[in-house]
Parts: structure tokens; sequence; C-alpha cells
């Protein structure tokens, strides 16, 4: 399993300066990246034995946090200072 890090800062260090507008601008945006972060500390946790859950379940958090952040990326290259 990977532990690796999915936080948007460091999945898009080019788009900093949108994050931070978009998360005070924007509040769809900001609660989307609200989501995201929930789903992606759980998900760590998991896979590093902190929480037992089935695979499943894991499976489905992860299309969930992909999806959250497919959605965050479109609003990051749609935002104007691109």
């Amino acid at each position: 399993m990977s532990l690796d890090k999915h936080d948007l800062h460091h999945e898009f260090p080019e788009f900093n300066d949108a994050i931070h507008a978009l998360k005070v601008g924007d509040p769809h945006f900001a609660t989307l990246f609200a989501q995201y972060h929930e789903i992606d500390r759980e998900v760590h946790r998991i896979e590093a034995g902190i929480e037992n859950t089935a695979d499943s379940y894991l499976e489905q958090r992860k299309k969930e946090r992909l999806a959250l952040k497919d959605a965050l990326f479109q609003k990051l290259r749609a935002w104007p200072g691109n």
C-alpha cells in the first residue's frame, strides 16, 4: 500500500496560488476541498493501519477522492490566474 501524500498542495504545486484564492473566494471549491481532504485523511489512516475496514470500502473511498480531485482540478485549470 502506498502512503504517499495526496493533499492538493502536494498533488498540484503549480496551482498553490489558485488553491488559496479559490478556497477563500469560491464556497463550492472550499466545500469540495474540505471533502477531498477529509476522505484523503481517512484513506491515509486506513492504509497506515490506524483504522481497519473492508477492502471494498477503501476502494470506494479512493474512487470518491479521485472524483473530487478531478472536479477540483477542473476548477483550478479554469481559474482566471492560470
